[in-house]
């Protein structure tokens, strides 16, 4: 008898139906300052850089809630909400709420991805073929994460197919979400300070490690044509 898969759209849905209730206390908690953003002037400057970084634990925990659920949605970039993280709690705090954000979503991810029927699409995928097939899966993986451009249900639909256990995987999601959440806490401290050095250098890391991926990409498309037999 088959086993019955979880439906993918109705997990969706709920995804987003979580995500926009977490928005909606977000917005009411932020509303003070998006009023003084709409009437910006050197007074209401002061007062907004106040109110900014005097949100609390309820507001830490529902932005570590969003980009969780975010980071459990395909197709949903949670980038802008880790930003926030770093713009209202400082690059320590702020990296700290991405990081565990990220590590949650993915482990929810993973804990049941063998249980959806994923798309041919996505079973067929070219970039899943190439995390799969790699000499070295666990740091081919560990990089997936790090990279923003590549799918996480891509990398954890890899993982569950080659069976990695549970403590490898997650000493590969701990170690790969760990650059871009403290990049983009980084970043929305840099837009606090109205720091322009910050702010390219945050932009610079984002670039290698796409430049990273993409490169990554091209060696294992040479690998694997060097790999093939000649006519």
């Amino acid at each position: 008898m088959m086993k019955r898969k979880l439906n993918k759209t109705l997990l969706i849905l709920g995804g987003i139906i979580i995500s926009a209730i977490l928005i909606y206390f977000i917005y009411r908690d932020y509303q003070p300052e998006i009023n003084l953003l709409l009437h910006m002037n050197d007074h209401n400057r002061i007062v907004l850089m106040h109110l900014i970084r005097s949100h609390g634990i309820k507001d830490m925990l529902l932005l570590l809630a969003l980009i969780a659920t975010f980071n459990a949605i395909p197709g949903r970039s949670n980038s802008l909400i880790c930003i926030l993280a770093g713009l209202c709690y400082g690059p320590v705090v702020g990296f700290l709420i991405n990081w565990l954000g990220n590590i949650l979503g993915n482990c929810g991810v993973m804990s049941i991805i063998r249980e959806v029927d994923l798309s041919k699409r996505t079973r067929k995928s070219k970039l899943l073929a190439a995390l799969m097939h790699q000499k070295h899966p666990l740091i081919g993986l560990t990089i997936g994460f790090m990279v923003p451009v590549i799918p996480s249900i891509l990398v954890n639909y890899a993982g569950a197919q080659l069976n990695i256990n549970r403590f490898r995987y997650l000493a590969m999601v701990t170690v790969g979400m760990a650059p871009t959440s403290f990049i983009y806490a980084f970043g929305g401290d840099a837009l606090f300070q109205g720091n322009s050095h910050k702010l390219i250098g945050a932009a610079v890391a984002i670039v290698v490690v796409i430049a990273m991926y993409v490169l990554i990409k091209k060696l294992i498309k040479h690998d694997r044509a060097a790999k093939q037999p000649a006519a």
